[in-house]
């Protein structure tokens, strides 16, 4: 049988990012994320509201991307999965639990302002991002102006329909 572990936030940053790096150099950085769910309350009719919050962890490229551009109070697109290490307290050595989203792919959300100027991208997975210097496109001679060929015109019943709902 198959199984899925996958997870999807979007919320805001609780904290800057911690950005450290393990003993091979890998980047990681630890977030943490508050999604808030609202809801009117069926006896007293009132609006309710419940934060929860979660560890998120980047590796590598993606961690560095996060350190450098996310900050506190940032909307944040994450997709992860789920991972619980095992560790022990340094006082009573006894075995401890964390359970984490470890991230592979972010989107920041929001308007320009609030990225410093950046236009809001997605990173991770494999988008071809790299952490080689971008190069200029190369200029290329003026050429004689040709008029892309024209499609037919689509049938809207040749249409897929990918709409969920």
């Amino acid at each position: 049988m198959a199984s899925v572990n996958k997870v999807i936030l979007v919320g805001n940053l609780g904290r800057d990012p911690e950005v450290r790096y393990s003993p091979d150099g890998a980047a990681i950085c630890n977030v943490s994320i508050a999604t808030t769910s609202n809801w009117k309350d069926r006896n007293s009719g009132e609006r309710r509201e419940e934060t929860e919050w979660h560890r998120v962890v980047f590796y590598n490229r993606l961690a560095e991307i996060a350190g450098e551009y996310l900050k506190k109070g940032r909307s944040v697109y994450v997709e992860g999965r789920l991972k619980t290490r095992k560790w022990q307290d340094k006082d009573t050595g006894a075995d401890r639990y964390s359970t984490e989203i470890v991230a592979d792919q972010m989107q920041m959300l929001g308007g320009r302002e609030s990225t410093g100027g950046m236009d809001d991208g997605g990173f991770g997975g494999d988008d071809g991002y790299s952490s080689a210097p971008r190069q200029a496109p190369q200029r290329q001679a003026p050429q004689q102006q040709q008029r892309p060929a024209q499609k037919p015109a689509a049938n809207i019943m040749d249409m897929d329909d990918d709409i969920p709902f």
